[in-house]
């Protein structure tokens, strides 16, 4: 598959059927993040992968918008990967604080993209969750009061005939300048 159809074929699936996804399609996807580019290669994540049925229905429960009203599919997703974001080398640290910039949050999309890609390559529907109780959720998944949980990442099977959507985007030209704003 080429890289654009690929890209093209990646969505925020919220459906999932409750087949087991394969542990070696997990492993691909960790892979696919493991390659991802960061500042000063300094890698500032580590993902935790919970498959365990009652621990991960615990964790769905923590992702749940008020009223019931956003994130209600997590629950049916086999897999749930939270991604904590890891102290960055020195150099990547510094640089983040004179340039105003969190190279490692940056870091961290660019990972979970690349999962996310590789997820789709597999036949497999993922999506990104920025909002859960991320206190409730470290602590369920042991991870240090310091650290932080910047995503969390549904994955498994999608059900058979389930909708690929048409990406609605800009196009190109309401968003590219050349040489200059």
């Amino acid at each position: 598959m080429k890289l654009l159809e690929l890209i093209e074929k990646r969505q925020s699936d919220r459906k999932y059927t409750g087949r087991p996804v394969e542990r070696e399609k997990i492993e691909r996807c960790l892979e696919a993040a493991r390659l991802a580019p960061s500042a000063s290669n300094s890698q500032p994540w580590t993902f935790v992968v919970v498959e365990e049925p009652g621990l991960k229905a615990k964790v769905a429960g923590k992702t749940i918008g008020p009223l019931k009203s956003f994130n209600n599919f997590v629950p049916q997703a086999p897999v749930i990967v939270a991604i904590v974001m890891e102290k960055p080398k020195a150099v990547t640290e510094l640089g983040g604080r004179i340039k105003k910039k969190e190279y490692p949050l940056i870091d961290i999309g660019i990972a979970a993209e690349h999962f996310c890609l590789q997820a789709a390559e597999d036949e497999l529907g993922s999506c990104m969750l920025g909002w859960f109780d991320e206190k409730a959720i470290k602590s369920l998944l042991t991870v240090p009061e310091k650290k932080s949980i910047p995503l969390l990442i549904t994955l498994g099977y999608t059900p058979e005939g389930y909708k690929h959507r048409k990406k609605i985007r800009k196009p190109v030209e309401k968003f590219v300048k050349w040489n200059g704003y």
